[in-house]
């Protein structure tokens, strides 16, 4: 493996794909093929290495105590994020990353408002939380299907025509506080074209090892495509300021972890992220309790000789 295959991926690279609410955003304009001028084989070598860089940074994260991570993935059924979390975190220490996905919201959450289920578990300092999908669903689903809105019982005089716009300005609100707090958000859309979404869609229909993903509901959702197409558009527009968006081309997997992974590591790398070092008191008792276990060895080694003794005379 070369030095230069096995470096993660630099910022130069990842600057196609991230969106920061500067200029204009037409999600037409990123490929949802793109491979980034690298083949599968070169791509592996890097993957590999952002898992060992990764595997690293959470444990200095999770030592340090300090910052947070929250990791978006938002995306079409069968864009690829279930296994694009089980790719890039596979050197991970389960101890310090949680994953949550989100599916349709309970009675008890429906009872509160839409950020409510996502706050709740959203990660600890030192901790790594992965939201597969997220409080952004309600700016998508609940947009394209409005009778899920009238399940959140609103006072009617609040659901007016703006309330994507106010739901928007309520998560970028939302965003600022938690990075003022020490909460690192990465936020990925994995572009996913339809017609890789069919080609998906006939390989669970032909796996039984797949099958049971598939659902009738993700057909219905397929025929609504271009509604949800402009809703991730308007999305993104309106909430890549402060927290940028990363337009991931979602048709090649290992392009997607790369991408996705790489985005990780150069955040994390960002942090200076370092193992807390000892004070001078604790050093002091440190050298104390070395003393302790030293002279308890030497204690334990004079009786082990002494028994030995008494046996080889015995004998």
């Amino acid at each position: 493996m070369s030095k230069k295959s096995s470096q993660p991926l630099g910022d130069h690279f990842l600057a196609p794909f991230r969106f920061d609410g500067s200029g204009e955003f037409h999600l037409r304009s990123y490929k949802t093929s793109e491979k980034g001028g690298l083949d599968k084989d070169k791509a592996e070598k890097i993957l590999e290495a952002n898992r060992k860089r990764l595997s690293d940074f959470q444990e200095k994260l999770y030592a340090q105590d300090r910052w947070s991570v929250l990791i978006i993935l938002q995306g079409m059924d069968a864009a690829g994020k279930d296994s694009a979390i089980k790719n890039i975190f596979a050197g991970v220490n389960p101890q310090g990353c949680e994953v949550h996905s989100f599916k349709q919201p309970s009675t008890n959450e429906l009872a509160h408002d839409f950020m409510w289920r996502h706050v709740t578990v959203l990660p600890r300092r030192g901790q790594i939380g992965i939201f597969n999908r997220s409080y952004y669903e309600e700016c998508l689903v609940t947009r394209v299907h409005r009778e899920l809105l009238a399940r959140e019982r609103l006072p009617s005089r609040l659901v007016t025509k703006d309330i994507w716009r106010q739901r928007f300005e309520d998560i970028c609100a939302f965003e600022r506080y938690l990075t003022r707090n020490g909460t690192v958000i990465l936020k990925f859309f994995l572009n996913l074209s339809r017609e890789e979404q069919r080609n998906r869609f006939l390989d669970r229909l032909d796996d039984p090892a797949k099958v049971w993903k598939f659902s009738m509901a993700d057909i219905a959702e397929r025929a609504k495509w271009r509604r949800y197409m402009a809703a991730y558009q308007d999305m993104i527009r309106h909430t890549s300021t402060g927290s940028p968006w990363y337009v991931v081309p979602a048709d090649h997997k290992w392009f997607a972890r790369l991408v996705i992974g790489s985005a990780l590591v150069s955040a994390l790398d960002g942090l200076n992220l370092r193992f807390p070092r000892a004070d001078r008191a604790s050093l002091q008792e440190f050298k104390k309790v070395r003393e302790a276990l030293e002279q308890e060895g030497k204690s334990t080694a004079k009786k082990t000789s002494k028994v030995a003794k008494r046996a080889a005379k015995a004998s």
